[in-house]
């Protein structure tokens, strides 16, 4: 048998062959695949900046909804797209139109959001050497 690795998680694809004796009752070994390509690629602390802002934003939508995080209406605030954007009064505005039917006050979320993003590196992909 043989698992073809797909070119999302390795730059080049790797084929693993796994021999299975007929009869034999013995699970198949999965290959050990390393961690930290991901790290590779971008930087360790932007990525750690960027996951503690996604999960500092969704505690702060659940509570302006008053909802669980499933129970979010559906929204995406890209901060890539924050980031390009040439002010924080343009910033600001982005997202006040984004929470338009958030009934609580948005203001100390809008805020404190963009104190966060000041200073953050827009995660681009790469280029390939």
């Amino acid at each position: 048998m043989a698992a073809v690795t797909s070119p999302e998680t390795s730059p080049q694809p790797r084929v693993y062959f796994q021999t299975v004796a007929s009869g034999s009752t013995e699970e198949p070994e999965i290959p050990v695949r390393k961690q930290g390509r991901v790290t590779v690629k971008y930087d360790r602390k932007e990525l750690r900046k960027r996951l503690n802002l996604e999960e500092w934003i969704i505690d702060q939508l659940t509570a302006l909804y008053n909802c669980e995080e499933e129970a979010i209406p559906e929204l995406e605030i890209d901060v890539d797209e924050l980031l390009d954007m040439p002010s924080d009064d343009d910033r600001g505005a982005r997202v006040k139109d984004l929470l338009v039917d958030c009934y609580k006050p948005t203001e100390d979320f809008v805020s404190d959001l963009l104190d966060k993003i000041r200073g953050m590196q827009k995660l681009t992909t790469p280029q390939k050497k």
